[in-house]
């Protein structure tokens, strides 16, 4: 029936609902008719219209046909409470409806899902034979719930009915197993399907993508050429996020290329922030940049595509920039945004900016969920205020593993074992139980704090309390808890214990406890096995260099520097950064770059010399190169964290704290000058380091020298 037919019979049937008995009511049949056009259209309100002429026209009252169809309606709309009603007042249920309601508590999602189940089990009790229209919902079901069981027992029932061959089904058993994560029975019955069609190609492309194996998808998409199938953009969206997993940058290109010769593709904004995303994850922001400015329309996705790959590149600054032209430019930012830009403010410890965020949800009505709330707890954090990440947590209506895992690592990384350990023991209180992040964080804070005894026992519990077996990065955790404490044979020990091969983390912690505890002999012990274990971990060679050169064999120093030459390694320069007035330096070391240096270098000399007064010495053994003392203590005034501090003493106000980040180990002696300064100048000074807070205040540190 063609839709101007229907519009007329429609506008008749709504007229006779108005006036007397001048027009006579639709037959049945025109209305079921009119009804089949509304449900392929899903036009509710015209449905709506239709129903409650024929319910007041008397043309529905025991018509099995008319409700029937009107169910189906209903339920082909998402409006199944409605169609639920309809359906329960039928006596005589033809298969046409069962896959009609099963259709739609299937698409509906949600809990709904589970009702098509239970209506499927309950149509063969009926003694009705699903159909080629009845499994695929049903399937689409198991594997939004993730049912396996009751996936893989539909599965044989469709084996039984002959209807696995049947391409529209097959194809719904991919996207099951896909959903299940099991691609070995999704590609097992790829490869059996007698027929194949597009959507079975993506479904097995998508899946691999999805399911972390990239590799295999770009195998799939070889045998998809090989077979002569045409791609469409879902094929290409599948094959830029495998390009992004695997950061295969040429052969992503290769994909833009492909799009950029079917112009038609341009338009389709999926695939261009596909790209963006794609390049970015490829470490190639210049590319995704260019690609981002060249978008007139950016929509919220563009947006978070290119911040996201700021922000997973390192270049916080570019996020942030980023994310103030979006705001800027009259953008909303989602939740995904919000994440994004909070984990940027956290890596230059960007305190201020992260407040104004926090403050831009409160304005913006923006309810703080669990994941948005763990991210701004871990932020606080991060950025140095524990008080105000505690304040946030206590907030949150609700709590996940990843909430109280984020406040027990805040804790630790600012020293506070014991309040670590108290909030691991409140999260057991509440009935939630400890994976392996969580255990390793506790354990972390164990060692920061010196919490010998209670870290021994959380590790030996771990099996029988949480039933979780010790992995390779809780031992790394043990063993730095007793190497810094000064067991440095019973870590040796434990190593040697171990069920499985040590990593090259735990070795790297044994010889940084070394390095700490000055044992040379166990060092040169350790020396091949590190080495052997991460040949490009240049941060070993530097520990392993800075034990010679604090027993001044400058041999030795020399030759492990060698080592380091000859296999093309770099020690990343020590770099410091200070939020000041929202804004974000950055110094490096002896940087003479900052359009205030002079004034700097000024404030540096007045400092030397109060510390002079106060009888300072400089710890030269900081220093690990062979050179006069007078060279060495120059070294280390160019150290930028003492940049960092004189630049916020002379751009804020007196009692305001001072907030620095180090991607550095901060040395012993500008630990000692960090101590003085918060005396002298009467300032709180917040520094994060790779290892942890310090909190300096009235010339003593909260981390008791224990570092």
């Amino acid at each position: 029936m063609n839709g101007s037919l229907t519009h007329k019979l429609l506008k008749h049937s709504l007229c006779t609902t108005t006036t007397t008995t001048t027009h006579f009511p639709l037959t049945s049949l025109q209305c079921g008719t009119i009804l089949q056009s509304l449900t392929n259209t899903k036009s509710f309100t015209k449905g709506h219209q239709l129903h409650a002429h024929i319910t007041i026209s008397g043309t529905l009252q025991n018509n099995t046909y008319l409700n029937t169809k009107l169910a189906a309606f209903y339920a082909s709309c998402g409006r199944m409470p409605q169609a639920q009603f309809i359906f329960d007042g039928i006596d005589f249920k033809n298969l046409f409806l069962w896959n009609f309601m099963i259709r739609g508590y299937a698409c509906n999602g949600g809990s709904s899902s589970f009702k098509s189940i239970i209506l499927y089990r309950e149509m063969l009790a009926f003694g009705w034979k699903a159909d080629k229209f009845t499994y695929p919902f049903v399937l689409k079901a198991c594997g939004y719930l993730l049912l396996v069981e009751i996936g893989r027992r539909v599965h044989g029932e469709v084996v039984v009915s002959g209807l696995d061959s049947d391409i529209y089904v097959g194809n719904s058993l991919l996207a099951m197993y896909m959903k299940f994560g099991d691609m070995g029975m999704a590609r097992m019955l790829f490869d059996r399907m007698p027929e194949r069609d597009l959507t079975s190609w993506n479904t097995m492309i998508s899946g691999y993508v999805k399911n972390e194996s990239p590799k295999e998808a770009l195998v799939v998409f070889d045998m998809m050429e090989k077979a002569g199938m045409t791609v469409d953009g879902t094929t290409l969206l599948g094959l830029l996020s495998a390009c992004a997993g695997l950061m295969a940058l040429e052969l992503g290109k290769g994909v833009h290329g492909y799009v950029v010769r079917h112009n038609a593709e341009m338009s389709n904004k999926f695939l261009r922030n596909a790209l963006i995303e794609m390049y970015c994850s490829c470490n190639s922001t210049a590319y995704a940049r260019r690609l981002f400015d060249e978008v007139k329309l950016k929509d919220t996705v563009s947006w978070n595509s290119m911040i996201s790959g700021c922000e997973q590149s390192g270049d916080a600054f570019e996020c942030l920039r980023l994310f103030c032209k979006m705001v800027t430019e009259g953008a909303l930012p989602d939740e995904v945004t919000i994440v994004t830009v909070l984990g940027a403010c956290d890596q230059i410890m960007a305190l201020q900016f992260g407040t104004s965020v926090h403050s831009y949800l409160v304005k913006k009505g923006f309810g703080v969920n669990t994941i948005v709330g763990t991210s701004l707890l871990d932020m606080y954090s991060k950025c140095g205020s524990l008080a105000s990440s505690r304040c946030v947590f206590d907030e949150m209506p609700e709590k996940n593993l990843v909430s109280w895992s984020a406040m027990v690592t805040g804790y630790g990384v600012h020293g506070k074992g014991r309040e670590a350990i108290t909030i691991f023991q409140a999260m057991i209180a509440n009935n939630v139980c400890p994976d392996e992040g969580v255990l390793t964080s506790v354990l972390s804070a164990c060692s920061h704090a010196g919490l010998v005894s209670e870290g021994r026992q959380i590790f030996h519990g771990m099996t029988t309390k949480y039933n979780v077996k010790p992995t390779p990065a809780h031992y790394s955790c043990v063993v730095d808890l007793l190497g810094r404490a000064g067991h440095l044979n019973e870590a040796y020990e434990l190593i040697k214990s171990m069920e499985v091969v040590p990593t090259d983390d735990i070795w790297a912690a044994l010889l940084s406890a070394c390095r700490l505890q000055r044992n040379l002999n166990l060092a040169e012990i350790l020396e091949q096995k590190v080495f052997e274990m991460n040949p490009k971990g240049v941060g070993s060679y530097v520990c392993l260099s800075n034990i010679y050169a604090a027993e001044k064999r400058w041999g030795d120093v020399e030759r492990v520097r060698a080592m380091v030459r000859k296999k093309g390694l770099k020690k990343p320069p020590g770099c410091s950064f200070v939020e000041v007035d929202k804004k974000v330096h950055r110094f490096l070391v002896g940087d003479r770059s900052h359009q205030q240096t002079e004034y700097i270098y000024a404030k540096l000399e007045d400092l030397k010399q109060q510390l002079k007064e106060a009888e300072y010495k400089p710890d030269t053994n900081s220093v690990f190169y062979d050179v006069d003392k007078e060279v060495k203590e120059k070294m280390l005034w160019d150290h930028s964290e003492r940049l960092a501090i004189v630049f916020a003493l002379i751009n804020t106000g007196p009692g305001t704290i001072i907030r620095i980040t180090k991607n550095l180990r901060t040395c012993g002696d500008c630990h000692t000058v960090t101590k003085l300064i918060s005396k002298l100048m009467c300032r709180e000074i917040i520094m994060r380091d790779i290892r942890r807070f310090h909190h300096f205040k009235d010339g003593s540190c909260s981390c008791s020298d224990y570092w």
